[in-house]
């Protein structure tokens, strides 16, 4: 490996972990060429896993030998340690993980790409709390759904607490962002999906109807925290479903949501099949 002990703060190498910042990251998606952060020894695994490329890896000293195997073919990525409070000075936040790397993003797929073979995907709009979506995500990955689109302004993925959240299931699951939903919308139909929102609704249909006889394929549709769906969103769905609740609750946060509707829609499967 390529180590290099820090001495300096402001060394060109450190640049990415001082200056490109969790608010930088939020504020700018996927730009061409970007990084994003991929915290721990394990979500760092998943991510070379996933096919990601490093640009450098940030740790405490007794973290080497964890990062070393996972570095094998990558010999001339740059390694920098430091100790607890050096890191934490050029941070920001306390490395309780061990270990930082600075990936590079990858190219996202096209939406048809995605669809062509997917059977239920999940469709988040709006989304803008960063650990609802990696909880979406985790909900994804362990319940069975192919793959997540995100609307243009959904909150980013890759953002760090996302990636965290997610336990790097963001990095295994397939995603792609998506256009507006007079765009969208045909893309999904194209493909063969029939568009489900999840919402409040008088004329919603119960979510344990909805999977008595589901469509061969399934876009479940996700809203934002505060105020849901937006119009277009119902506009453009095929069906709104709402899942049955108790005691006067209307709804469930929407993570949650994500994962009773996909159990309820993989246990029908299951069935089927």
């Amino acid at each position: 490996m390529r180590i290099t002990r820090i001495t300096d703060l402001s060394a060109d190498g450190l640049a990415d972990y001082s200056r490109l910042t969790d608010v930088a990251l939020r504020r700018v998606s996927e730009p061409a060429g970007g990084l994003y952060i991929a915290e721990s020894t394990k979500v760092i695994t998943r991510a070379l896993a996933a096919g990601h490329q490093p640009r450098s890896v940030l740790l405490q000293e007794q973290w080497l030998p964890d990062v070393e195997p996972l570095l094998t073919d990558f010999p001339d990525v740059p390694v920098y340690v430091g100790e607890s409070a050096v890191l934490e000075e050029l941070t920001g936040y306390h490395l309780h993980r061990g270990a930082l790397a600075a990936m590079h993003r990858p190219t996202l797929p096209d939406p048809a790409d995605l669809l062509r073979d997917a059977r239920l995907v999940v469709v988040l709009e709006d989304i803008v709390d960063h650990t609802n979506v990696g909880a979406i995500f985790r909900s994804v990955a362990g319940l069975g759904a192919d793959a997540v689109l995100i609307s243009p302004r959904c909150a980013d993925p890759l953002y760090r607490r996302s990636v965290r959240v997610s336990m790097g299931t963001v990095l295994q699951v397939p995603w792609t962002r998506i256009p507006e939903w007079d765009e969208a919308a045909p893309i999904l139909h194209e493909a063969g999906f029939e568009i489900a929102a999840l919402a409040l609704a008088d004329d919603a249909v119960a979510l344990d109807d909805y999977v008595a006889d589901p469509p061969p394929r399934v876009a479940l549709v996700l809203g934002s925290e505060g105020d849901g769906l937006s119009r277009h969103a119902l506009g453009a769905a095929d069906r709104v479903v709402t899942i049955p609740m108790l005691h006067g609750v209307d709804s469930l946060n929407v993570a949650s949501a994500s994962a009773v509707a996909l159990w309820a829609l993989r246990a029908r499967s299951q069935r089927s099949e």
